[in-house]
């Protein structure tokens, strides 16, 4: 009965996440049309700030309401591993051809997300560094591993986000340049659309609540821990939005908007979403020990999907299979280390 439950818990919150995540997509298409913002810069910042809402708002209760950062940031590197193998391969299905860049976009917006990367491990080494002592909690048994801890503060918050703010400001910079290519459709509310987007994160707010209470039940049930459920079932109902808007870009022709909002959308996770959830609560104790080998398995993905990319500015229907099957490794790992199968992460030692 309680797995009943649970299922009817998740399906619930996804369709939430769809229904208010598709109005998002649909307003800020029209606001892009009514400002002139070109499809590169309206994937990499209007549509990915918008389909990244349910990462942010993840990110904003998993600590404050439920006392658990890690479920939150588990969640928001789980979207981004989704993000990157997932939603190029749904949207090359889709097409039914292969899904094509232009190169300027892919090498703008692929080095800045790779910065993105880059800066965020960083961050969480300089927590581990000047905000921890080393070797926390001893193991409990002998020869399990170390578990090393570190704390993320405000101060450490702001580097990712003025960096965001670096990228808002060439993506706007951008708008400028190619201004006279794109005018302004008339017809269009404004004030309408924006009041669109604000009533939609109420039924972002129930929808991931929903699904933060599928992945604590679900730990407690089973005995695992939270941070393997955050980093696939709450990771991959968080990014259907993005996959919506992907998709349904890619099958429409606008194969520029669906790249850039996958990166852009990752971009935002990384640096804002994250340190915004450390704004909000002030110090986070963050377990580097899980966290690093996710990050390398995302820079991993990153790099396949950027490698495909760059080699004909266009993603394949085998190159697609290829990244599928990378993340259903991904998934049959996260499998074994909740289960104890494996203990990489060393999650078996903090339970």
């Amino acid at each position: 009965m309680i797995f009943a439950l649970l299922l009817g818990g998740t399906l619930v919150g996804t369709a939430l996440l769809w229904f208010a995540c598709s109005r998002l997509e649909e307003s800020t298409h029209r606001l892009a049309e009514h400002y002139g913002i070109p499809d590169a810069v309206k994937g990499s910042i209007l549509l990915a700030v918008a389909s990244s809402m349910p990462e942010l708002v993840t990110a904003l209760l998993a600590f404050p309401v439920h006392g658990d950062f890690e479920l939150g940031l588990s969640a928001i590197i789980g979207s981004a591993i989704f993000n990157i193998l997932v939603i190029p391969a749904f949207s090359v299905y889709a097409r039914g051809r292969p899904l094509e860049a232009n190169r300027d976009l892919v090498y703008r917006e692929g080095q800045f997300y790779l910065v993105s990367v880059t800066v965020l491990m960083l961050i969480l080494s300089l927590s581990v560094i000047y905000g921890g002592d080393g070797s926390l909690n001893p193991v409990a048994e002998a020869g399990e591993r170390q578990i090393f801890r570190g704390e993320f503060d405000r101060t450490l918050a702001l580097f990712p986000l003025m960096l965001y703010g670096l990228y808002v400001y060439i993506q706007f910079e951008e708008v400028k340049r190619q201004r006279d290519d794109h005018p302004r459709k008339p017809g269009i509310s404004p004030l309408r659309e924006w009041s669109i987007l604000a009533g939609t994160i109420v039924f972002i707010l129930v929808g991931v609540e929903m699904l933060l209470q599928v992945a604590m039940t679900l730990g407690d049930l089973l005995q695992t821990p939270t941070f393997l459920w955050g980093m696939t079932i709450v990771a991959a109902a968080t990014s259907l939005p993005d996959t919506f808007v992907s998709v349904r870009a890619s099958v429409l022709g606008r194969t520029e908007s669906s790249v850039s909002n996958v990166l852009g959308s990752n971009v935002f996770d990384l640096l804002v979403a994250v340190p915004a959830g450390v704004m909000l609560t002030g110090a986070i104790v963050i377990n580097f020990t899980q966290i690093v080998p996710m990050m390398v398995f995302l820079v991993v993905a990153t790099i396949v999907m950027l490698v495909f990319m760059l080699r004909d500015m266009r993603l394949s229907r085998r190159e697609a299979h290829v990244m599928m099957a990378l993340y259903v490794m991904f998934g049959i790992w996260m499998t074994m280390e909740a289960f104890g199968v494996m203990n990489l992460l060393g999650v078996r030692a903090v339970l």
